[in-house]
């Protein structure tokens, strides 16, 4: 029997503008784990888990290959004799591979290639038990049948070791692919937001450094490179960095790492694209452990603190806040402008901090629609039923559902983005709370596992997960309800601890007016001049 691989989703690759991961190695965290975290950013990606259970084949079985971002059939591929099961990006061995897009050469892109990245990264999942024998099934993979995306950067991790790999095309009518995988020294913590980071490559050190054996004559035959293989970079070769590629991509990157180490403050020009032709380092050593909750909160970045803080200029409105809606870029006196790309955005499909443990099952964090405004809800490798809220086919990107977490936090946050500089005080306050709660929940639940005669550990998991699911899109609905009322119609009505306030006589206490801030009021009266003064 033909096994499909369907991936309902609809999403478009937005070059520059899209997704954002961090990779933290066991010797950089914390508790010893493995952690990649993702933001797939999408105008039309829906949030929700992806499930493929582990299966036998049968000798001469097929499998359909289907594009991620269109569903577009692109071909078949024969399947191998067993599949692991599969939890979104993360497997039943705790193996999580999570993208970013840099596009590169246009002309390297093969549109008759059967594997695209999405259907590269999930085929992969279901094939490999680690990050090295992940590479090697992703670069035979696209060596038998094809590559047919633009530029890629993958994140590639299992609970010992953490590598990004980036990959592109070879054009089509030429089969294959050029790549390099780097591994991150235990330790450090890196980076990628839609621009190749890799530079040079250590062509003398195997363990650590993977490459196509082509990757500099390739280069060499189009014209993209004419020094010695010790002056080649990557990057250079395939996804020269310009302006955008720096203020759009690498300051994402850059933020992200001010917040594990504080001397990368001074590269800030450099992520502004200010200070000449210099390059972020590939992986820094952070100045202290990092926490899965650090690396939940670096996810719900604008850039705040800094130069390029999104809540601070005109842009802002008078509620501060530190969105834009697309185009980024735009015209006045027919010069070009552009607005910030930070790592958190309203277009966010969904995300995920994966926590690959040694000696407890490993953990998918996963979430929908903006970090920023958002809870990650645990999913553990060895779920075999997904839960209702996470759910493919509870609703889509046309259809609302009051059971879908997707649904329920974009709720939220279209209500936060109005009155931002306030509600985001009030989302702060029940995120705190609810995942301090999760986490307690979860360490209970480890430590059950642990100790006690376990039967149908799947079955215990797949409640525990269903359970806290379900709660966290009940307490958001109740954030949203909550929000609605205290923000009525541009009032703000007093309350204590989640409870609005009344007079003795029971009628709601009046509600308060803040209005603007002295800015805005300010910006009106230069705007237009003596039109609304006192006469």
């Amino acid at each position: 029997m033909k096994k499909i691989l369907l991936l309902f989703v609809m999403c478009m690759t937005l070059n520059a503008i899209a997704c954002t991961n961090f990779i933290i190695t066991p010797g950089a965290s914390s508790d010893g784990c493995s952690m990649i975290s993702y933001s797939a950013d999408s105008h039309v990606l829906y949030g929700e888990l992806y499930h493929w259970p582990a299966e036998d084949h049968a000798r001469g079985e097929m499998l359909d290959v289907r594009e991620w971002d269109a569903n577009r059939f692109l071909g078949r591929i024969p399947q191998v004799s067993h599949t692991y099961s599969v939890v979104g990006n993360m497997n039943e061995y705790g193996l999580t591979i999570a993208e970013t897009t840099f596009g590169g050469r246009e002309e390297l892109v093969d549109t008759l290639a059967i594997i695209d990245y999405g259907s590269l990264i999930y085929i992969t999942l279901q094939r490999a038990k680690n990050a090295r024998d992940a590479i090697n099934v992703m670069t035979s993979l696209v060596s038998e049948f094809g590559y047919c995306s633009e530029g890629e950067s993958f994140s590639i991790g299992d609970p010992n070791e953490v590598w990004i790999m980036e990959m592109v095309g070879k054009g089509s009518g030429c089969r294959g692919a050029l790549w390099v995988a780097q591994r991150i020294p235990d330790g450090c913590v890196s980076g990628h937001a839609n621009q190749s980071r890799i530079t040079k490559i250590n062509f003398n050190d195997k363990d650590n450094c993977l490459y196509s054996l082509d990757v500099v004559s390739f280069a060499r035959e189009k014209g993209y490179f004419c020094g010695s293989d010790e002056e080649f970079s990557f990057s250079a070769a395939y996804n020269p960095l310009d302006f955008g590629g720096i203020r759009y991509c690498e300051a994402r990157v850059w933020s992200g790492f001010r917040f594990m180490n504080k001397e990368m403050y001074a590269y800030e020009k450099l992520a502004m694209g200010l200070d000449g032709d210099g390059r972020l380092p590939l992986y820094i050593k952070p100045d202290h452990k990092i926490t899965r909750a650090e690396l939940t909160n670096i996810m719900r970045d604008h850039f705040e603190g800094t130069a390029m803080d999104m809540s601070t200029d005109i842009g802002a409105g008078p509620y501060h806040v530190p969105y834009r809606w697309r185009p980024l870029e735009f015209y006045v006196d027919g010069k070009e402008y552009f607005h910030e790309r930070a790592i958190a955005t309203q277009q966010t499909g969904f995300w995920f901090v994966g926590q690959m443990r040694k000696s407890l099952k490993s953990i998918l964090w996963f979430g929908c629609d903006d970090a920023n405004t958002s809870i990650l809800m645990p999913m553990y490798c060895n779920l075999t039923e997904i839960p209702k809220a996470v759910k493919v086919g509870n609703g889509d990107i046309l259809t609302f559902s009051w059971t879908s977490a997707f649904w329920v936090f974009n709720w939220v946050a279209q209500m936060t983005y109005n009155r931002y500089e306030y509600m985001i005080q009030d989302v702060r306050k029940r995120q705190q709370k609810l995942e301090e709660e999760i986490n307690h929940r979860v360490e209970l639940f480890d430590s059950a596992l642990q100790t006690t005669s376990v039967k149908n550990t799947s079955l215990q998991v797949n409640v525990f997960c269903a359970d806290l699911a379900e709660h966290v899109v009940s307490e958001w609905k109740n954030l949203g309800e909550f929000l609605m009322v205290k923000y009525l119609d541009g009032n703000l009505h007093p309350e204590k601890d989640g409870k609005f306030l009344r007079t003795k006589h029971g009628a709601p206490v009046s509600p308060k007016h803040p209005g603007y801030n002295e800015d805005y009021y300010r910006s009106i009266v230069e705007k237009t001049g003596d039109k609304f003064i006192m006469r």
